[in-house]
């Protein structure tokens, strides 16, 4: 079984913000497998696929992003999903636009939606896949960037990123994760 979680906020007034890459991810390896998150429980959007015979669970939840946890633990303790099958997906300052980065275990670095997470599962070893939203160009607070649209020069980095971290995903379903780390680290 696997669980791909992809973080984010609900609602058209978020849809397009760097703090919703995420979801992003989620919408498009969902679009490219022709699959639909069509099922509403645990604070979330989800479907339950099936690929070479692997489960394949996506969710997004849609309890905004500081309480992603708490959907999260709500569909693993439902699946009976452990926690080495889960790799979250979000967005990360500290990488620039179009880079990504996997990792195995790590603090939530100041990212609400990880913290709680973390809060939530009592660990902080768990999967990550990290997407790079860059900081502020100019000065401004945190929380107005990540809630803003991709500047026009950043939009084909962000589209190109999405489309790796689809891969990434795609990979981990046939894949052990160190595996896929290191091939999808390296680009």
């Amino acid at each position: 079984m696997k669980c791909i979680v992809g973080l984010g906020n609900p609602g058209k007034k978020y849809e397009q913000t760097r703090h919703n890459v995420g979801f992003m991810v989620i919408d498009e390896l969902a679009r490219q497998n022709q699959w639909s998150l069509n099922q509403t429980k645990f604070r979330g959007v989800y479907t339950t696929e099936h690929v070479n015979g692997e489960k394949v669970l996506l969710l997004k939840p849609q309890t905004y992003m500081n309480l992603s946890g708490e959907s999260l633990r709500a569909f693993m303790d439902y699946f009976d999903i452990e926690l080495d099958d889960v790799l979250v997906v979000y967005d990360d300052l500290d990488l620039p636009p179009g880079k990504n980065r996997l990792r195995k275990k790590g603090g939530h670095g100041g990212h609400n939606g990880i913290r709680n997470i973390i809060e939530q599962l009592g660990t902080k070893e768990f999967k990550r896949l990290r997407i790079g939203v860059g900081r502020p160009s100019v000065p401004m607070s945190v929380i107005d960037y990540v809630l803003g649209t991709f500047d026009k020069d950043q939009q084909t980095a962000v589209k190109d990123s999405i489309q790796h971290a689809v891969k990434a995903c795609e990979a981990w379903i046939d894949q052990p994760f160190n595996e896929v780390m290191n091939e999808f680290n390296a680009k």
